[in-house]
């Protein structure tokens, strides 16, 4: 039976990195046998702009019925005079809810090849292979009450307040074990307990969860510490379990670890497997349309869909070793531009990889 996939391209630089991937999905079909079935729906700033909401209903229609998800990216400074609800942003938040998408999965992995292209040293980074679980419903993003509001004295004051329950706590905690047993079996729970009570509870609930899983080493570090420690000794961690804007920002600073923002993957998961798959960098409005911007990450975010929605380990091994494989012959996007490269567009990189995985079919 066929799977569908709903191809959500986005803003800014979505449609072009979306294209690739897309390219890469058509290769799986018809040379190795993937049976899925596509369909293109609007999402952010292109919702808004063609539908009057940046989740429009048709695309929510759509998004409950596929299989997997592949978004592009959201949002650009064109938006920003939008009322808060209609910005492209909204969107996003909006199908991460209305799917219940509260597991994130934000590989850092670092290719060999790029060792020299990381912010720190090679040496400390070389072998790097961090799993972020961020959990992605629940948190300040969510939490009610929110707002601003004006003082008695005139003065105006916002607010957001930071909510999780035990079971919210429960269940990303899981994923995040599960995961380490696949791994290295060590799981980090990063909090900020000291001065939070949602993060006392949040520690009490990742203790309790830990006793499922005798064989999983489990530490806590305030978030604080674990910023630090992420560009001191990135090494030391194998899975990192957080709640929602800590994991936003830790993902992203454990990007550049691994050279550029543009070869990160990820999945947001609910609790029947399905997913959204997307690159965790942003729309990049500065470059749009100029076919620059990288599609490595896009493409391994499908790799990601085959791992987790799709049950194609096979084929997710196959597109991770081609973009090995472009990376081995010198081809660079400009984020990972090195001496000695190949510079490429977002087209050309994306040809290169459809190639290298055309040449495993032969």
């Amino acid at each position: 039976m066929s799977k569908r996939i709903l191809v959500l391209p986005g803003d800014g630089i979505g449609p072009e990195i979306v294209n690739e991937a897309v390219k890469v999905l058509d290769v799986l079909a018809g040379e190795f046998g993937l049976d899925i079935e596509m369909d293109e729906g609007l999402i952010g700033g292109a919702g808004y702009d063609g539908a009057g909401h940046p989740y429009p209903e048709a695309t929510r229609e759509m998004a409950r019925e596929a299989d997997a998800i592949l978004l592009g990216a959201v949002g650009g400074p064109k938006y920003d005079s939008l009322d808060r609800p209609l910005r492209p942003e909204r969107g996003l938040l909006g199908i991460r809810s209305d799917l219940g998408l509260f597991a994130n999965l934000r590989p850092a992995m670092l290719y060999p090849q790029l060792a020299q292209a990381s912010s720190l040293k090679p040496e400390l980074v070389a072998g790097l292979d961090i799993l972020i679980v961020r959990e992605l419903t629940g948190g300040i993003y969510f939490g009610q009450p929110r707002g601003q509001n004006v003082l008695e004295n005139g003065e105006r004051q916002g607010f957001n307040t930071m909510v999780y329950t035990e079971s919210e706590i429960e269940r990303i905690g899981r994923v995040a074990f599960e995961a380490a047993m696949k791994r290295s079996k060590r799981v980090c729970s990063v909090d900020k307990a000291n001065v939070l009570e949602v993060s006392e509870l949040w520690r009490e609930v990742m203790e309790r969860v830990a006793k499922d899983y005798p064989q999983v080493e489990l530490s806590h570090m305030y978030v604080d510490n674990a910023a630090m420690q992420l560009v001191r000794a990135p090494k030391q961690f194998d899975v990192m379990v957080t709640e929602n804007m800590f994991g936003d920002i830790l993902s992203d600073a454990a990007a550049m670890l691994t050279g550029s923002i543009g070869m990160l993957p990820s999945a947001s998961l609910n609790e029947k497997g399905a997913g959204m798959y997307e690159p965790i960098h942003g729309s990049a409005p500065d470059i749009a349309g100029q076919g620059i911007a990288n599609p490595i990450a896009t493409i391994l975010s499908v790799a990601m869909m085959l791992r987790h929605s799709l049950d194609r380990v096979d084929l997710a091994e196959r597109i991770e070793q081609a973009v090995g494989k472009v990376l081995d012959d010198g081809l660079r996007t400009g984020d990972i531009m090195s001496e000695g490269c190949t510079r490429v567009g977002t087209e050309g990189m994306g040809d290169a990889i459809v190639a290298a995985l055309r040449a495993q079919a032969s």
